[in-house]
Formats: structure tokens, sequence, C-alpha cells
């Protein structure tokens, strides 16, 4: 029995800086019903359409890279209504989000309503396609942004049940004192996550390391099996006990 193909996907991690404070993400809580990942708080994203490919032809540059970045725009905004990787106005956002949750083209869409995409302010984080799991497999690309001014999140309430601001530590405390679940992905950049004081920290952090898929793979040890990443892509905790791992 051959293996799933990988379905190409894009997620953001909107970053909102505090005073006097590390920056808070936004988060997504998934629904229960939902096949993967149900119940678990993620970033905003989604799999790249068809649509997002036909928008990148209209822009320069790698054009895999252009319509995951494209499709992490859409998905922001049509999870939780927030702009990024867009000029437009915001009292245009929330039409926006309900027509293009509606299945119309974001291309005509932005036109219509002036807007204009800035896909430059997204910043290539990293790259994940698991290995050996049961269900569905995404080939995701994840990128950081800033939250724009007064960003106020929505619920979709198909999809997601809730969606707020925390920061990376306080979802990674929550889920070990077992108030949230989060997914070894979403975990690990989580970790790597806490450990930057502000946006600018944590773009350079993902400037200095390549985009390389991160796969994790399963060690066999003394004292048990393994979830295992690669050490030199700038994650502080590469490796989990497999009965502790939830992998959605």
């Amino acid at each position: 029995m051959s293996e799933p193909e990988a379905i190409p996907a894009a997620t953001v991690i909107v970053m909102r800086e505090c005073a006097g404070g590390p920056p808070e993400l936004l988060m997504v809580e998934r629904a229960q019903a939902m096949a993967f990942a149900g119940g678990a708080l993620v970033f905003p994203g989604g799999r790249i359409d068809a649509g997002d490919h036909v928008l990148a032809a209209l822009h320069s540059g790698d054009p895999d890279d252009i319509a995951a970045r494209i499709a992490a725009v859409r998905e922001t905004l049509e999870e939780a209504g927030v702009a990024v990787g867009l000029d437009v106005d915001g009292d245009a956002i929330p039409a926006l989000k309900h027509r293009l949750y509606a299945g119309e083209p974001m291309g005509a869409l932005i036109e219509e309503m002036g807007g204009t995409l800035r896909l430059d302010a997204l910043v290539p984080f990293a790259r994940w396609l698991p290995d050996n799991v049961r269900h569905r497999v995404f080939d995701t690309r994840f990128y950081l942004a800033r939250a724009p001014q007064d960003a106020a999140p929505v619920v979709d309430g198909n999809e997601n049940v809730r969606v707020f601001w925390a920061t990376a530590q306080a979802v990674l405390d929550a889920a070990d004192a077992g108030e949230a679940t989060i997914i070894f992905p979403t975990r690990r950049n989580l970790e790597r996550l806490a450990r930057f004081a502000s946006f600018e920290e944590a773009a350079s952090d993902a400037n200095r390391y390549p985009i390389r898929t991160v796969t994790p793979w399963i060690e066999t040890r003394d004292d048990g099996q393994y979830l295992c990443i690669p050490d030199d892509l700038g994650y502080p905790v590469t490796e989990e006990r497999l009965d502790r791992a939830i992998r959605a």
C-alpha cells in the first residue's frame, strides 16, 4: 500500500508585541469534530489551493513559496479575520473574510476593495512534513508575521471554536497542565518561539537557519521510543517520548 500524497499547506505565526513582556501569538482552537488536530490549539493556516497558485503566477519569485504565502494570508483572514501580508481598509476586513469563506477568489476581492498584497511581510520560519502517521499528511510551510495594529480576531464558528492571543510559554504551560492540547510540531515551534522577546528576535533567528523540511523519526532506546527532529535547525527541544507525543 502506497503512502498518501502530502497535501501542501501553509500557516502563519502572527506575533503581537506587548509592552514589558514577550510577544503574544495568535492561536486558534480547532473544533473537536475536525478530522485533523480536532480540539488542538494551532496557528492559523490550511491547505494551499488552486486559486492560490493562480494568484501566485502574477507575482515574481518561487511559485510554490508565493502560493504558500498567499494561502497563509487567505487562511488567516478566513479563520481569524486578521489581515497579515495585506494592506486593506480595516472596515473592509469583515466583508472580505465572509466572502473569502464563501469561496470568492482572493485576488479579485483584494482588487475590488483597493487592497495590496505585501507578501514580503511574511518571514519563512520552518517547514514540516510528518511521516508514518495515521492521519492525512500535510507538507506545511510556517511563516512569521507581525500582527496588524488593533487586530481583533474573530472565530469562524465552523472549523474553529476559539481564537485568542497568548504567549508561547502560556500555551505550553496550559498544555502541560492538561488545560489544552498541542500536537508535536506545534509544541516544538512554541518551544522555539518562547525564547524570543520580540518579533525582530524571532525573525532574526528564522533567518539564521535554512528552511529544511523537518520530518520527525522514531528512535528506539533502552528506556523506550522517542520522536526526534534534527538538532541543527534552531529547536531547543529535539525529542519527546513517543507515548507522550501527540501526533494528531
